[in-house]
């Protein structure tokens, strides 16, 4: 009988992310998780929309794979819509795929993101075990099933004022202002959407990119909504170096930045990205601009080409901005946002509040400030500074006193100290969980042995 490593070697699993860069990296880390554990991978990739580079990616096989999707199509500021389509384009051409790919080999699991559902339907289809990955957290799930859901139920979505303060049902530490509905695209779809990526179908188990240090008790309450294992694995970026699980950037990380940094002093430096979507108005990039430079903390800045709706970089920032803080600033197109949260300089980071961030912020010990665009962002942002307390959220219309206090706060008053030592108790608790004998450790063994067990 063959050793249980030499068989692992011949077990092929497919991937299947979603092409949004939020999504597309904790899969990639997935992979490579997955890839040190013996298993071979193949990635299934649209061939149109956000395409990851197979050259960056050599220990993956990669499945090309028919999007239909047209110019116009990927371009749309409806993402709700373009996720629709894509999974409706996607059905029959990833069928197809996988039909020509077992002829060749076997494949023992498909591992999709939610919001690929499509692909839990061909693997039904071809009699194929699947799993669903999750890339968000385990409280959005539970706030989308439930109080999302009722509100519309009796009708009360739209909501008539969006930036309500009410309790939201059933969690009363999230206002309804702070629930995950998305603003991309008409109501029916975002919950036609939903729906479908909250189905589990026939999928055998779920995976989630978190950790039992921040959310024991949202895993426990969301284990027992699911008549399937639950395995929370994360943090996954922590568990592959960077050189095995290449980031999926659409823009070319300038490491200058690094150097600028080595200059400053310790934890002198707020680090600003709001991530690969969000968008701002001039009025608020100003705002934003002279807050920082009243501040007169030091700050790098991912200033993202678009980041103002036809801009196409920092010519969108106030007149005069950039000559007044001089070397004080340092501002890039992207930055390597791992290197540069761990960077010893960097003492705060001002985030949209997308899951990958958070836990890469945990993870070095770095405190938030939140200003959370859509989605799960914001009950992300709504758990950072209530119930974990590393962060404060930036809650009021933008304006550059606001943000002048907000960052003072952040990075030299009391408050601010007192949250970057909580961040650094759970970066420490995040390293144990990933250790041996961790809840995470165990998990991905569990998760292992679960795949191989099909």
């Amino acid at each position: 009988m063959k050793d249980e490593k030499e068989k692992q070697k011949h077990v092929r699993l497919v991937l299947v992310p979603s092409p949004f860069q939020g999504h597309l990296n904790p899969m990639i880390q997935l992979a490579a998780t997955l890839k040190s554990k013996g298993f071979l991978i193949t990635i299934a990739q649209s061939t149109k929309l956000n395409s990851p580079n197979s050259s960056d990616h050599p220990q993956f096989d990669i499945l090309p794979m028919e999007d239909k999707l047209s110019d116009e199509d990927m371009s749309s500021s409806d993402k709700t819509g373009l996720v629709l389509l894509l999974n409706e384009n996607c059905k029959a051409p990833f069928q197809d795929c996988l039909s020509k790919l077992i002829q060749l080999d076997e494949i023992v699991c498909i591992i999709y993101d939610e919001i690929s559902y499509f692909a839990q339907a061909a693997a039904y289809n071809l009699k194929i075990p699947s799993i669903l990955f999750r890339t968000t957290n385990a409280i959005t799930f539970l706030v989308r099933s439930s109080p999302a859901f009722r509100l519309r139920a009796e009708g009360r979505l739209p909501l008539p004022d969006p930036m309500s303060h009410e309790p939201a049902p059933e969690h009363p530490i999230l206002r309804l202002k702070d629930l995950p509905i998305s603003n991309f695209g008409p109501i029916q779809s975002f919950f036609k959407l939903l729906s479908n990526a909250m189905n589990i179908g026939s999928s055998k188990a779920i995976i989630c990119n978190t950790m039992t240090c921040l959310e024991d008790s949202s895993l426990t309450q969301f284990q027992k909504q699911n008549q399937v294992p639950i395995f929370a694995i994360g943090p996954l970026h922590k568990r592959v170096p960077v050189s095995l699980s290449t980031p999926c950037c659409f823009l070319e990380e300038d490491k200058s930045c690094i150097t600028w940094l080595d200059k400053q002093t310790i934890n002198s430096v707020i680090y600003i990205c709001t991530g690969s979507i969000v968008t701002n108005s001039k009025k608020d990039i100003a705002e934003m601009a002279w807050g920082l430079a009243n501040s007169r903390q030091p700050f790098l800045w991912v200033f993202r080409p678009g980041s103002v709706h036809g801009s196409k970089w920092i010519e969108a920032l106030p007149e005069g901005f950039v000559e007044s803080v001089g070397e004080r600033g340092c501002i890039v197109k992207w930055a390597p946002q791992r290197e540069v949260l761990g960077h010893e300089a960097v003492g705060g980071f001002w985030s949209h509040c997308g899951w990958n961030s958070i836990l890469e912020s945990i993870c070095e010990g770095v405190p938030l400030l939140c200003r959370p665009g859509f989605g799960d962002q914001k009950v992300t942002a709504r758990f950072v500074s209530e119930v974990w307390r590393v962060g404060l959220q930036l809650d009021t219309e933008m304006e550059r006193g606001e943000i002048e206090k907000a960052v003072k706060r952040l990075m030299v008053d009391e408050q601010g100290k007192e949250m970057r030592k909580r961040a650094m108790e759970f970066k420490l608790k995040a390293e144990l969980e990933i250790r041996e004998g961790g809840s995470s450790y165990n998990a991905l063994n569990d998760l292992v042995e679960f795949i191989y067990s099909f």
